[in-house]
């Protein structure tokens, strides 16, 4: 028999996923920028990426925590 899962679960599942992946990435911009050392506007970009991938990683954290105090609103 199957276990069933929830909308709540996939929820879960989903953030921990995204923050889980933005975090296995930043950790290979700092190598990215030594790469592209001389080449500021690929410098840039990548800490850029890193930036995003950062800030990607710690709004997924906040949204487990609002979801293990009670839920996120639904709308």
């Amino acid at each position: 028999m199957a276990s069933e899962h929830s909308v709540a679960d996939n929820i879960v599942y989903n953030l921990i996923s995204i923050q889980y992946h933005a975090l296995k990435g930043a950790e290979v911009y700092d190598k990215y920028v030594e790469d592209a050392h001389g080449h500021e506007d690929v410098v840039q970009f990548i800490e850029r990426c890193r930036d995003e991938d950062n800030r990607r990683a710690q709004e997924a954290h906040e949204l487990l925590k609002q979801l293990s105090n009670g839920g996120l609103s639904s709308s």
